[in-house]
């Protein structure tokens, strides 16, 4: 009998996957899902935080630069450090970011923090019932628990297609996603 694989294990073959993708194919599929936009309709006003993208994610900048014509409040993560909720801090499209703890961009601490109303999420993974693979840190499934005691919050992930595998082991402390929004389909779990 052969063990499962690992989170980690997983995790690298996504990546493996996603990394193996041209740059151009990545930047297409990026603007594919901004066209697409998301499966319900949002009201103006709504908070809506992205992330920027590290390494070969999916960009949500343009999926943002749309919800913000519609009328959404962006806002980008900053991290606080391990264990700590991720906090968002106001963004408009075009500011200038600096860099972050771990090397990522994020807004200045001098910008307004905003709790989202719904959350674009990035992945190494996900399946079919709504679970996914981070980075391993715990970031986001910390924050959603802790900011879904205030208030209810969408948390939508954002990846390619080539992302999607069979089964991820979920742990008591992972928190499903709502959706996952690929280059090629809308994954609706709200019902699962």
């Amino acid at each position: 009998m052969s063990a499962l694989p690992s989170k980690g294990d997983l995790r690298k073959s996504a990546l493996d996957a996603r990394d193996a993708m041209e740059a151009a194919v990545r930047t297409a599929a990026s603007e594919k899902l901004a066209a697409r936009g998301l499966p319900f309709e949002i009201s103006p006003g709504v908070i809506v935080s992205g992330y920027s993208p590290i390494r070969s994610e999916l960009d949500p900048e343009p999926l943002m630069r749309k919800l913000a014509g519609q009328g959404a409040k962006l806002a980008l993560p900053a991290i606080l450090g391990r264990g700590k909720s991720l906090s968002f801090r106001a963004w408009v499209v075009g500011d200038r970011l600096t860099m972050g703890p771990l090397g990522i961009l994020e807004p200045s601490p001098a910008r307004a923090e905003l709790i989202p109303d719904i959350m674009l999420v990035p992945l190494a993974a996900f399946d079919r019932l709504g679970h996914r693979i981070g980075y391993g840190a715990g970031h986001y499934d910390f924050t959603l628990a802790h900011l879904r005691k205030m208030k209810p919050i969408t948390a939508i992930g954002l990846a390619f297609a080539a992302q999607e595998i069979k089964a991820v082991p979920a742990l008591a402390h992972d928190v499903a996603l709502d959706y996952v929004l690929t280059e090629k389909k809308t994954f609706d779990f709200r019902s699962t």
